[in-house]
């Protein structure tokens, strides 16, 4: 027993520094953010109390592209409130991201540093940062944990009692569940049958929700041929597309991406970057632990393999995801970098530790060291402090409060909101930063918002029957027609915000409340109540029971080996 307690305790010692340099970095990096108010950027939308409706349970009309997240938040922020609730996913996984790479990368101070780093300062992180992928990051920062509990595993064959809860909270979204899949397999899985089977129990139950939800719409889980040019990977400024693939950069959206990665010190960090990892590779590869080569490699040549393919090829991105029902998710394909990360984090760790040994003199090597540590800051100086400002936190107007109070006093029955378009740049929200329309959230009812995106003026097809019966409803050329067909689509009440130099189509109906800029219309009774079928009522509820008892059974996994220990 003193053994272990030795061992466990040298370990801890030996990630405690790079831990705190991780949580040093992530509040740098996020600045603004973690002071009062909420984050609301692009597709990061954080509510006070976010409803637990049938959207948010995979019930609802539209595609479960925020399954199981909205629950999990939905439950969560009930005991520790929206917004600090917001604050934890935005820090601590970068923090985990940090340690992770340090955990990976094997021993020595510098390698440990410049791992975390590395890991934490890349465009990847600051670029779904500022288009508020959070699950996203929520999978980046439990990844080098699940290919330690892999490799764990794999090499004892007793399986962890942490991996199902890395699992569950690396799946929280299709993608992530998908990059968390890839790494548990290669770290895991090669062993007998029965363990493969064990694996793949454990990532169908980490994954169920949104898998039995996938399924349930598979009739409408197939999307526009279209979009696959404009959400292909991309390369920025002098970067071309396999280059900015390197570094860890390459998002569609060109307004979410730094001035930094646009210029010369975007090729610096790329030279610098390539260098570390090629030294790392020759002279340190052997110092990382055996058994996280093979994954590490794995995930990095899967994940760019992925992101090259939909960069290279949109047409037959595009077909199969018009194609193959759920094939969408390959769209986006540079969120499959993330499992490149490890990997190059590990490399140039290495990389800094073997040029800092190649020194002659202590001096030389401890100034060498510092600038291997900062200069992933110092090659993306625009990241510092909420990225400039852009993650700056606000505060809803207090209309938003009144808001919600009326509609609990009105006849019950789901919400349009008008104007009918995904995103609004509200000036309250840090001088006009795009989000998705935050009413849709916000409120305490169902609330059909508009889900086809507009990108450079080119509209792209949604996927949710419901908004599309209430765009063809609001198409019409009158008023009369357009509550007419609101309500044969289940919809009772309009909700109606005021947005600068944007029309807003008449409705006709009885306007019950206005305040600010704001307004609600009750159209009268639905002519047809939007409702989950009793089949999938029954199959979300077994999926559900199946993705809580994976929880349950790590509990119990740990509270057993925990008593094994003591009673060693």
């Amino acid at each position: 027993m003193g053994a272990r307690v030795d061992w466990a305790t040298a370990r801890t010692r030996g990630l405690l520094l790079p831990t705190v340099w991780a949580a040093v970095l992530a509040v740098l990096l996020l600045g603004g953010a973690l002071g009062r108010g909420y984050v609301l950027s692009y597709d990061m939308v954080w509510v006070p109390d976010l409803r637990l409706g049938a959207d948010a349970l995979g019930l609802g009309s539209a595609l479960p592209r925020a399954v199981p997240s909205d629950a999990v938040v939905a439950v969560l922020d009930e005991v520790l409130g929206g917004m600090l609730l917001q604050k934890l996913v935005l820090l601590l996984p970068l923090v985990a991201a940090g340690s992770g790479a340090a955990a990976l990368v094997g021993p020595g101070v510098v390698a440990r540093l410049v791992a975390a780093s590395v890991a934490i300062w890349n465009p990847f992180v600051v670029e779904r940062l500022a288009i508020g992928h959070w699950p996203v990051l929520v999978g980046y920062g439990v990844l080098p944990w699940v290919v330690l509990a892999g490799a764990a595993w794999r090499t004892s064959g007793v399986l962890p009692a942490r991996l199902p809860v890395l699992l569950v909270f690396g799946s929280l979204s299709a993608s992530t569940g998908i990059v968390t899949g890839v790494a548990a397999c290669a770290a895991a899985a090669p062993r007998g049958w029965r363990h493969r089977l064990a694996l793949a129990t454990l990532l169908v139950l980490a994954n169920l929700p949104w898998l039995a939800s996938g399924l349930l719409h598979a009739g409408s889980a197939t999307s526009s041929a279209d979009g696959a040019d404009v959400f292909a990977p991309s390369g920025g400024g002098l970067l071309p597309g396999p280059l900015a693939f390197v570094s860890l950069g390459g998002i569609w959206n060109a307004q979410v991406v730094l001035p930094s990665r646009s210029g010369a010190l975007a090729v610096i960090t790329t030279v610098v970057l390539v260098a570390l990892a090629l030294l790392g590779a020759r002279r340190g590869w052997s110092k990382v632990p055996q058994e996280l080569r093979r994954p590490l490699v794995m995930c990095w040549v899967i994940g760019l393999t992925v992101t090259v393919a939909t960069w290279a090829l949109p047409g037959a991105t595009g077909w199969l995801a018009s194609t193959v029902p759920g094939a969408g998710l390959l769209r986006d394909g540079s969120r499959l970098l993330a499992l490149a990360a490890p990997l190059t984090a590990v490399l140039a760790g290495r990389g800094a530790d073997a040029l800092v040994h190649a020194l002659p003199d202590a001096f030389s090597r401890a100034m060498i060291a510092l600038a291997c540590v900062l200069v992933p800051v110092a090659l993306m100086p625009d990241a510092t402090l909420g990225l400039s400002g852009r993650l700056a936190a606000v505060d809803y107007p207090d209309s938003y409060d009144e808001l919600v109070a009326e509609l609990r006093s009105l006849p019950p029955g789901d919400v349009a909101l008008l104007p009918f378009q995904s995103y609004r740049a509200p000036s309250w929200n840090n001088d006009g930063r795009p989000v998705l329309a935050p009413l849709g959230r916000y409120l305490p009812r169902r609330v059909v918002v508009e889900d086809r995106l507009v990108v450079d003026g080119r509209p792209l097809a949604g996927e949710d029957p419901t908004a599309a019966a209430v765009r063809r409803a609001l198409e019409s050329s009158d008023a009369q027609v357009r509550s007419a067909g609101l309500r044969e689509a289940g919809i009772r009440l309009v909700v109606v915000e005021q947005l600068p130099a944007v029309e807003v189509p008449d409705i006709e109906g009885d306007v019950v409340w206005q305040l600010d800029g704001l307004s609600v219309i009750d159209l009268g009774p639905a002519a047809s109540e939007v409702g989950a079928r009793a089949a999938w009522v029954v199959a979300m509820s077994l999926a559900w029971c199946g993705w809580c008892g994976l929880l349950v059974f790590a509990a119990f996994a740990w509270l057993r080996r925990a008593g094994q220990r003591v009673a060693a």
